[in-house]
């Protein structure tokens, strides 16, 4: 053969090696980088510098966040098929790099949080393979968004989750760390079993794992093959709801909560969901959009349901029971889960979804901020009330004011009321995404569940202005405390100055 022939019957064959977009995939990459450099240095770092390591851990989300900036100019993909290069494993556009916003502040707010956590608990909670779980966790949850693939998917969310079960009952000796790890672990694996023998089922009814192939392929898979799509989606929809904490799969978020070292917690509540629902989002929006007559309804009753029983759950809290304040918080997150939940059920009842879809990115981005406000107090009064009662927070403001008047703003913007005008008008969004969608009974249950929070958080708020029993406790709050305090509480101060911004962030150009 010529070499001229040889040369056209090579160029006729696309390649497998690809080159790969090192910018498009900076951020999961420097985040798991980090990672693996502190586990390294954990080895040869003596104990006294130990705290060297969170620092690090807390500069390396930094700059992981940052690499986010160059990418704003436009979408990129990488590994993509050969000899299609629409068809890509990895996608960084403006849903991908808002979640991974997201995702990288709401672990860098919780590392701050962990910075004194793992300080005063350092005979019980180690610091290196804290932070490498920290950071491999916040790696998985950062590629999650940009996976375009359902393999890529599933890996991803399983590299978030594994980490996180750790985190939860890394604390030695604690015999509720434990038991909330072993439920947390339980559910998830569920969870990840049942997702995957739903895409073993999609892939066998359409032979490929993109999205964007599935989405058109599974509209016209043989009649024999039907009922086997149908339920693939089917179980692969059931196992992104166990992610989302979405009722009846909730049960483990309680005990896990108040198991967990309370930074774990608020990782859990914002970095934790952001996961679950950004993986939601791309198999029902971009992989099932033909069967959107089948996951709208089922989404919209679980929203209901979600709500109803994460508020009523907050609502039965006594404020005299240990832990009830991350117990209050945790249920919350189930309710709050419920609101996100009603834009993506909308999305299945109207031509465009990416409005719909917006609307649950405003909302995550506006609880992101406020949710993990509401822990970092918390860990505050926890350095001095272990047990974390809703009554140990009682005359607060008589002692520390500036951290009583930020809890209760955050809790006002959780609520939805004035002055936290980002929750009232995320609410507002939701509200107005349902009604848009025809879906008026959904708004008007989340109407009712808003009044009913308002009574759990409003109690709260209203308590720390009341006089104190007793000798009033000075709370401490450490400088690491500190920046993730005036954080979110700026962070909270200028969205509800300008909260169209944020919606509009959001939503434009989606996908």
């Amino acid at each position: 053969m010529s070499a001229l022939a040889q040369a056209l019957a090579e160029s006729a064959v696309p390649s497998a090696v690809q080159s790969v977009d090192w910018l498009a995939i900076a951020p999961p990459t420097v985040t798991a980088l980090v990672g693996l450099a502190v586990l390294v240095a954990d080895l040869f770092v003596p104990e006294a510098r130990k705290p060297l390591l969170g620092w690090v851990s807390v500069a390396g989300l930094a700059v992981a966040a940052l690499t986010l900036l160059p990418l704003l100019d436009g979408d990129r993909s990488t590994f993509c098929l050969p000899g299609n290069p629409r068809v890509c494993s990895y996608t960084a556009d403006h849903f991908t790099l808002v979640i991974q916003f997201l995702v990288l502040g709401g672990a860098l707010l919780a590392a701050l949080l962990s910075v004194t956590n793992v300080q005063d608990e350092h005979r019980r909670v180690p610091a290196g393979e804290f932070w490498f779980l920290l950071l491999s966790s916040a790696a998985g949850a950062a590629l999650l968004p940009a996976s375009r693939d359902l393999a890529t998917l599933i890996v991803a969310l399983e590299v978030a989750s594994l980490p996180a079960f750790a985190l939860v009952g890394i604390r030695h000796g604690d015999k509720r760390s434990s038991e909330a790890a072993l439920k947390f672990f339980l559910s998830s694996v569920t969870a990840t079993a049942v997702s995957l023998m739903g895409i073993s089922f999609v892939y066998a009814s359409t032979g490929t794992l993109y999205l964007t192939q599935v989405a058109q392929r599974i509209q016209h898979v043989d009649g024999q093959l039907h009922t086997l799509a149908q339920t693939g989606v089917v179980l692969t929809l059931v196992g992104f709801a166990f992610k989302t904490a979405a009722v009846p799969f909730h049960f483990w978020v309680p005990d896990t909560y108040v198991g967990a070292p309370l930074p774990i917690a608020a990782y859990l509540s914002v970095v934790g969901k952001a996961v679950g629902f950004s993986g939601l989002i791309l198999v029902t929006v971009l992989a099932f959009p033909s069967y959107a007559d089948v996951w709208g309804p089922a989404l919209a009753a679980l929203a209901a349901l979600t709500m109803t029983v994460g508020n009523v759950g907050a609502l039965r809290q006594k404020a005299t029971r240990a832990y009830s304040a991350v117990r209050l918080l945790a249920w919350s997150s189930v309710g709050q889960a419920g609101y996100l939940l009603v834009p993506i059920a909308a999305a299945g009842y109207v031509r465009d979804g990416q409005k719909a879809i917006g609307s649950t990115v405003a909302y995550a981005l506006m609880y992101a901020a406020v949710n993990l406000g509401a822990f970092a107090v918390a860990a505050v009064v926890g350095r001095s009330k272990s047990l974390n009662r809703i009554s140990d927070y009682r005359g607060l403001y008589a002692t520390n004011p500036v951290t009583a008047l930020l809890l209760a703003f955050f809790l006002l913007c959780l609520a939805g009321l004035p002055p936290g005008v980002i929750g009232l008008f995320a609410k507002v969004t939701v509200f107005a995404t349902a009604v848009d969608a025809g879906l008026g009974w959904l708004a008007v249950v989340m109407a009712v569940n808003v009044v009913i929070a308002l009574f759990y958080y409003l109690q709260w708020a209203a308590l720390l202005f009341r006089a104190p029993e007793g000798e009033p406790a000075r709370h401490r709050v450490p400088a690491p405390l500190t920046a993730a305090l005036a954080l979110t509480g700026v962070l909270g101060v200028a969205l509800s100055g300008v909260p169209q911004l944020v919606l509009r962030f959001a939503a434009t150009g989606l996908f």
